[in-house]
């Protein structure tokens, strides 16, 4: 589950109400997790988005990602039941479809938007042309990518999004807990993938601290924490990008989730963000390796 402090995308109307999962994290459990945390606390005040496509059906090693009408319908009834809820505020295709075209797979979610069961449509890691094909068949409110200091792919896409009015929802807006300088990369679990990312991994790994020590350091001066500057960094792209930014960053602790709403208070002078924006341009490594790509069932 992840929660993003702002109030700009999908409907959204206060800092860390919009909650994001997908029936892919834990193939189902995150939902009903999800589902019983709305429904026990403020479910009238909640935006809860989610997201599908993901069929480890035929095991995790074969996993492909659908889009077909049939089992868009079917995979957000299956979602309403486990979350418990009417309709759902956001739903995401989690990654464009390998077996229809973009077409069929955003007619069918634009069915469920008739039928009530969803509020708004979102899509996760396209591109430009894409997501002109799926504007031109219903409106898409938001698009979910990887966004952050470090990772700033989705900046070749942003100028179509401020053209149809989409908003950017990033995820992994701490570079998976690299940029907040308190991973341990050393102590990464056997199955957590980062161990052998090629941004974590090995020399490229000591080379890119550099850029974890460039946010620590304009933290210090601000009196702040790097992921908050890492957070505020992200927030400071609106208006440049000329679109909504709603960034979901995803934390088990209850104190992180307030230190991340912070970040919300947190201006950028243009002195701090002169430093930061290059950071980007001094990571060594790419995003993922081949395997990586088919391992992460990331939105």
């Amino acid at each position: 589950m992840e929660r993003a402090p702002s109030p700009s995308v999908g409907g959204v109307r206060r800092p860390s109400t919009f909650l994001d999962t997908a029936d892919a994290y834990g193939t189902g459990p995150n939902e009903v997790l999800v589902g019983r945390a709305v429904r026990s606390s403020l479910p009238d005040q909640v935006q809860l988005a989610t997201k599908f496509g993901i069929d480890r059906s035929a095991g995790d090693r074969a996993r492909r990602i659908r889009g077909a009408r049939d089992f868009v319908l079917r995979s957000c009834d299956a979602s309403l039941l486990r979350l418990g809820v009417d309709v759902i505020d956001l739903y995401y295709a989690h990654r464009p479809p390998q077996d229809v075209e973009i077409e069929e797979t955003v007619g069918a979610m634009a069915e469920l938007v008739q039928a009530g069961k969803v509020r708004h449509l979102g899509l996760s890691e396209v591109d430009g042309e894409l997501l002109r094909r799926a504007h031109a068949v219903h409106p898409i409110t938001a698009v979910q990518s990887e966004y952050s200091l470090w990772t700033r792919d989705v900046e070749t896409v942003t100028p179509v999004m401020a053209e149809l009015g989409v908003g950017l929802v990033p995820y992994s807006p701490l570079g998976r807990g690299f940029l907040t300088g308190t991973l341990d990369r050393s102590a990464l679990s056997e199955r957590d993938f980062r161990r052998t990312n090629p941004r974590f991994a090995g020399e490229a790994g000591e080379a890119n601290e550099k850029i974890a020590q460039t946010v620590r350091e304009v933290a210090d001066r601000l009196g702040a924490t790097p992921a908050q500057v890492a957070l505020a960094w992200v927030y400071a792209q609106a208006d440049r990008l000329g679109v909504a930014v709603a960034p979901i960053p995803g934390t088990r602790n209850p104190a992180r989730l307030e230190e991340n709403a912070a970040a919300l208070e947190l201006t950028l002078a243009a002195e701090a963000l002169a430093t930061l924006n290059p950071l980007s341009d001094q990571v060594t490594g790419e995003r993922y390796t081949p395997a990586h790509t088919a391992e992460v069932a990331r939105g």
